[in-house]
């Protein structure tokens, strides 16, 4: 009898163990996990994200389930009578292929100014060889650097937080059709409705941002103007101190006036002053020869 209810006792214990084994695996495979509130795991939800690799919309965007946001920043040095036709040509190309661009400049020649531009815009990976090829036929590529961010953490955070509010939302909803709610229930449940549907719709915002990023490369390219080295002669000097000889005259004229101006007043304060000073000492000389005279 005993040897029954020990091998009765290990059959329930084996099947017990089988059964938390399946609950197990079909939390981690679905990744939602509810508990008493009907609240959605973010743990399990993030994990099984990563695993599937779904993006935004359901469509899987990377097998690995891993969101880079990958930049591209390019100095392209060329002649400056053409580096306007240069950025309009790389504007017009980015409109022939899955390009966007975000924004550009022109900085016209000046007599203190040389030209340059830039030009921002996300470009498909598909087409991005296509871009930095014609990009690089506009001049000399003078420097090209690469760098890489990775948002999975963000991306998953976010899905994670769409997909609670959006649980949050639709039980919201459910309530306003169960009968007999009162008016004062109505008034709280739609309030909290509206505050949840404009979480929602921020966090699916953010969504569409961190897309933007991830699914598209980043390309900034930075225009500039190639300097020229002019051979100077042998009387290069002479010309130039020629050329600078009334600038300098004009100079050395302004700071003689300023100075004069500066002195000025203080010699209408300073000459009568001396004046009477130099007659006051005379006097005093002259009284003190009278006084030793009439001594003697």
């Amino acid at each position: 009898m005993l040897r029954k209810s020990l091998g009765f006792f290990c059959v329930v214990v084996i099947l017990c163990a089988g059964c938390a084994h399946k609950a197990a695996t079909y939390q981690k495979t679905s990744g939602l996990s509810e508990g008493a509130s009907g609240q959605v795991s973010v743990a399990l939800y993030s994990q099984a994200k990563l695993e599937r690799g779904v993006g935004f919309g359901g469509g899987t965007v990377f097998a690995a389930g891993r969101f880079v946001a990958v930049r591209h920043k390019l100095e392209i040095v060329g002649p400056g009578a053409g580096l306007a036709k240069s950025i309009e040509a790389v504007v017009a190309f980015c409109g022939t292929i899955q390009c966007e661009v975000l924004s550009s400049s022109v900085i016209n020649e000046t007599a203190l100014l040389s030209p340059s531009g830039n030009v921002a815009a996300r470009v498909a990976p598909a087409d991005l060889t296509k871009f930095l090829d014609f990009v690089g036929k506009q001049g000399k590529i003078a420097q090209h650097s690469t760098e890489s961010e990775d948002k999975t953490a963000a991306v998953v955070d976010v899905e994670a937080k769409l997909k609670n509010q959006t649980d949050f939302r639709d039980s919201l909803r459910r309530m306003l059709t169960k009968p007999g709610v009162s008016v004062a229930d109505l008034l709280q449940i739609q309030e909290k409705l509206a505050g949840a549907q404009a979480e929602l719709d921020s966090e699916a915002t953010q969504r569409k941002m961190l897309a933007n990023e991830t699914e598209k490369v980043y390309v900034e390219i930075a225009f500039h103007a190639e300097q020229r080295t002019i051979s100077r002669g042998a009387f290069a000097s002479v010309g130039e101190a020629l050329r600078d000889f009334g600038s300098d005259l004009g100079d050395s004229l302004a700071a003689l006036i300023t100075a004069v101006a500066a002195i000025l007043p203080w010699l209408i304060v300073i000459v009568p002053g001396l004046w009477f000073l130099m007659k006051a000492i005379r006097r005093f000389r002259e009284r003190r020869r009278a006084e030793k005279a009439a001594r003697e």
